[in-house]
């Protein structure tokens, strides 16, 4: 089986948790590719999907957004799945109910499963405006990711395609 994992990622962050995700199906004897999504024009191949993206200001980013909207018939005829990534600090904020908004894809694209995930805030690889954003509703700078979540994540879709 042939599966596509596609993620929109500003700082790098977000396509790390897709390749963890890539790494995992391809250990369950699957054919992944990872790639990003302003990479990816054509569904045909994939017998199943893992879309993700980045969160800024509860929204995924505009490339996660005009692709699933695009890819919407598609990806609603084989399994799919998505993930979010974001919140940051310990417990992670935004609240899991208020960190992202994607009911209308989630309605379009009809996944399986939506999955969010903790995000990676380092202030370095931010601009100026941004960390003027992240200052002023003080969010937590670090690695929160949980990466044994995200792999038993991805281990279950991989089961679930087993069958």
């Amino acid at each position: 089986m042939r599966v596509l994992v596609c993620a929109a990622s500003k700082h790098g962050s977000t396509k790390e948790i897709a390749e963890a995700i890539g790494r995992q199906l391809s250990e369950a004897a699957l054919t992944v590719d990872v790639n990003d999504v302003q990479e990816v024009d054509d569904l045909a191949q994939y017998e199943a999907v893992i879309l993700g993206s980045a969160v800024y200001m509860g929204n995924w980013l505009e490339s996660a957004r005009q692709f699933a909207t695009e890819q919407a018939s598609e990806l609603a005829t084989r399994p799919t799945w998505l993930f979010s990534s974001g919140p940051t600090g310990d417990p992670p904020r935004p609240s899991a109910d208020k960190a992202v908004s994607i009911d209308s894809i989630i309605a379009a694209v009809k996944p399986r499963d939506h999955r969010l995930f903790a995000g990676k805030l380092d202030r370095h690889q931010l601009s100026f405006p941004e960390r003027a954003l992240i200052t002023a509703i003080r969010a937590a700078e670090g690695d929160y990711r949980d990466w044994d979540e995200i792999g038993t994540w991805a281990a279950e879709i991989a089961a679930s395609l087993a069958r």
